[in-house]
């Protein structure tokens, strides 16, 4: 090759490279919007990733909720999109230092194989450094073994390859149980038991504590003393819930999916007694049919206020919160 075709092949590719760089830093963004800021220092930050359920709503993502605090980056589930959401809050995925299970029903647990081998690259939007940390109830070591095994050859073909680090693959997990679960860098995080029905156990909720704030996160459960119990006196409670119109409960498909859910004026009472500076509904599980449109968020709203007359947010997906001394400020919405 002639030293001026080079030339312009060294300048063709370099900038090709440019463009590369700002659609991964556009990839953050929603709508060309910008990056949030960075969590700053002693900064208690906690990002809804997803607030939605196994249908595939654009709107709402699979449900995750990213919590920053005591420089960690802890994630709270990994539903459908949790990548792509991780990206628009701004933050790596390889920065991510663990993610808890509340349980392993499919809609919270199919985003983890995007976070965990998509963080393992080296571009700049990954670069893991460690094993991949995860914590979850009985069977999320067999979830990951058989995660090992279905992507072996992806595995070994980025190893052979790309020369990636296994060590920044290697999954580290924890089956947890209900109590103190993870103490780094004055965050603590404490599983408790919920109820999502007598064939799903077990299933749990968590709290995360930091300098005397706290957010504490329902995961699946039906009305709950255990969870009103430990999330009594948090600053941030943020909560599944669950609706559907009376004249479709006489189908089993909708009974049984209700029946493992908070309802609205449930969800009021658990807010009423554990008494939240801040209530936040994510993970809506609101059914319908062609015939029978689904219970709205309004109305929502209104069964909510039959029991609970506090400070209440109806969640979206990349709303953020910064949980305060003295009170919780939500500081970005979609």
């Amino acid at each position: 090759m002639r030293a001026s075709a080079r030339l312009r092949f060294t300048r063709l590719v370099s900038l090709r490279l440019a463009c590369l760089a700002a659609a991964v830093l556009m990839c953050g963004t929603a709508a060309g919007q910008a990056l949030p800021a960075p969590v700053a220092e002693g900064e208690f930050r906690v990002t809804l990733l997803g607030t939605g359920s196994p249908p595939p709503s654009m709107r709402r993502f699979g449900p995750g909720v990213l919590v920053q605090a005591g420089g960690r980056n802890l994630v709270i589930d990994s539903g459908r999109g949790v990548t792509q959401r991780l990206a628009q809050s701004g933050l790596k995925l390889g920065a991510v230092d663990a993610v808890f299970l509340t349980h392993l029903h499919s809609d919270h647990v199919v985003g983890i194989p995007d976070l965990w081998l998509t963080g393992w690259l080296e571009t700049p939007y990954a670069q893991r450094i460690g094993p991949f940390r995860i914590f979850g109830p009985a069977g999320t070591r067999n979830l990951m073994d058989g995660l090992v095994k279905a992507y072996d050859w992806d595995i070994k073909a980025r190893i052979a390859d790309q020369n990636l680090d296994p060590a920044n693959l290697r999954p580290e997990v924890v089956e947890v149980r209900q109590g103190l679960v993870y103490d780094q860098g004055g965050v603590r995080v404490t599983a408790f038991e919920v109820d999502h029905g007598e064939l799903l156990r077990p299933a749990f909720g968590y709290r995360i504590d930091h300098a005397g704030r706290s957010v504490t996160i329902s995961g699946d459960t039906r009305f709950n003393e255990n969870l009103i119990k430990h999330a009594t006196g948090t600053d941030l409670l943020i909560h599944q819930v669950a609706a559907v119109r009376e004249e479709l409960l006489a189908s089993p498909v909708f009974k049984v999916i209700l029946d493992h859910h908070t309802k609205p004026d449930e969800a009021g009472v658990v807010f009423t007694r554990a008494k939240p500076k801040l209530a936040v509904y994510y993970h809506f599980v609101l059914l319908g049919t062609p015939k029978v449109p689904p219970v709205t968020e309004k109305e929502v709203v209104e069964m909510t206020r039959k029991t609970y007359a506090g400070p209440l947010i109806i969640g979206e997906d990349l709303m953020a919160f910064r949980i305060q001394p003295d009170r919780v400020v939500q500081i970005t919405s979609p």
